[in-house]
């Protein structure tokens, strides 16, 4: 989705003269419609894996005699399934199932139309039996490949330019559905792929304009009443009004920024040893043995804490609402077990299966965050809006857009949040690059 770095540096009067030629608008009434058609794709994706999981976990429990919902013992056949069709996905469908998400989120290139099959299903497989990823990364695939694809079907040839410039639109459609905001969406994919200089703003007019329009759709417009995205976008949470910080907060809110960067970063690097150790020879026994070993976690998080083994489990983008409007529900202990066993179980997809690492981070960051409400003079609001914009910003490393998304989530704590979120995220972000060192390239590892 990025510019090739082949590519001519664009001057700004070459790229006013692009905006304003008849060719560049014929562009952005073909990325209105790639909107729409991305929007409706996205949006049956995101559908597709809430209905999974209430198949899975809701309905299949009930049909076959539980009554009072699953077992304790349910995540495990159904993670070793789902982690055996991500296996078949990533072995036998080109594309290898997507990117690794313990690299990050990676949106350079466009994802063509012939690895979308394997990208959809492994991630489907993933995000959909409960493993511990979120549905950002095949999504943005989703949009770009969508968007190529419905290109290539016109027979019409576009400049690579432009097809670069279609894919980035279909990605920014598809992200702004989750999120709820195609201006977060914009922030986010601008900053994860690099663009700047003339060259971005040739880009990110088509892009918002997608991102409008896939708004457009999702929300709905007159009588036409929109998508129903509330089983899984992602809006702001339910905090009160927080009062104005004092120099107690900021000190609190610098050793959670470290805390919370430390713990990343431990979780990231078993994440790429993860993916090391997984090869394409073992990956139909490995896979299903990683899943094991993450139900058996969710399992035992619940015999000792009495909580759901939900909440170890998925993304934890369906469960952050309920974590912080419960918050006072969660004791000192659970909290510090369900951030271990999730944390793990997160280190361990990182490296194994297919999706985004954005939703258990904000997740984790939000626990981190409740935890920390427990210190004296550090506020719930405070802890969940820091935790989770430097938990963004150690896996993404991308400081704006970590600001922007804990700010956005966390915007009816008001603004007296803000600084403390700036602050949270410019430490996490530091420490994260002091703590990182250079790792062996992890598809080359893969590749024996």
């Amino acid at each position: 989705m990025a510019a090739s770095d082949s590519a001519p540096a664009l001057s700004a009067e070459q790229a006013d003269a692009t905006i304003r030629s008849k060719r560049y608008a014929g562009l952005l009434v073909v990325v209105a419609v790639i909107g729409v058609v991305v929007s409706l794709a996205a949006w049956c994706f995101l559908e597709g894996i809430y209905q999974i999981q209430q198949e899975l976990y809701v309905h299949l429990p009930h049909a076959v005699g539980y009554q009072n919902g699953p077992p304790k013992w349910w995540p495990l056949p159904v993670l070793a399934v789902g982690a055996l069709i991500c296996a078949i996905a990533i072995m036998r469908l080109p594309g290898n199932g997507g990117h690794i998400p313990a690299e990050g989120l990676a949106v350079g290139g466009s994802a063509g139309p012939k690895v979308l099959p394997g990208v959809i299903l492994a991630g489907l497989a993933t995000v959909g039996s409960g493993l511990v990823l979120g549905p950002e990364a095949p999504l943005i695939a989703l949009g770009s490949g969508t968007a190529v694809l419905a290109v290539n079907l016109t027979r019409r040839p576009f400049p690579s330019e432009a097809l670069m410039i279609i894919a980035a639109a279909g990605a920014f459609s598809a992200v702004s559905l989750i999120f709820e905001s195609p201006l977060l969406a914009a922030v986010l994919l601008i900053e994860a792929t690099g663009l700047g200089g003339p060259r971005l703003r040739v880009v990110v007019v088509p892009g918002l304009l997608a991102a409008g329009i896939g708004s457009l759709v999702s929300i709905g417009m007159g009588s036409f009443t929109g998508l129903n995205t509330s089983h899984y976008a992602l809006g702001a949470l339910s905090l009160t009004d927080a009062g104005r910080p004092h120099v107690g907060e900021f000190a609190w809110t610098i050793a959670l920024g470290i805390a919370i960067a430390a713990g990343t970063s431990v979780i990231i690097r078993g994440g790429l040893h993860t993916y090391r150790f997984v090869s394409h020879r073992r990956l139909l026994l490995l896979l299903p043995a990683i899943a094991l070993i993450i139900g058996g976690l969710a399992v035992l998080f619940s015999q000792i804490t009495g909580k759901s083994f939900n909440e170890v489990l998925f993304s934890g983008q369906d469960a952050l609402p309920g974590l912080v409007s419960q918050a006072s529900t969660w004791s000192v202990g659970a909290l510090i077990w369900l951030i271990v066993f999730k944390g793990i179980g997160y280190g361990l997809s990182l490296g194994s299966f297919r999706g985004g690492p954005t939703f258990p981070a904000l997740f984790l960051g939000a626990a981190a965050g409740v935890l920390a409400s427990h210190l004296p003079g550090f506020p719930i609001q405070a802890g969940i809006a820091v935790g989770m914009g430097a938990a963004t910003v150690a896996v993404l490393r991308l400081p704006l857009s970590a600001v922007l998304i804990a700010t956005v989530l966390c915007s009816h704590a008001g603004p007296n949040v803000e600084p403390l979120i700036i602050v949270g995220v410019v430490v996490s972000y530091i420490v994260t690059l002091l703590l990182a060192r250079p790792p062996a390239p992890a598809t080359a590892a893969a590749a024996g």
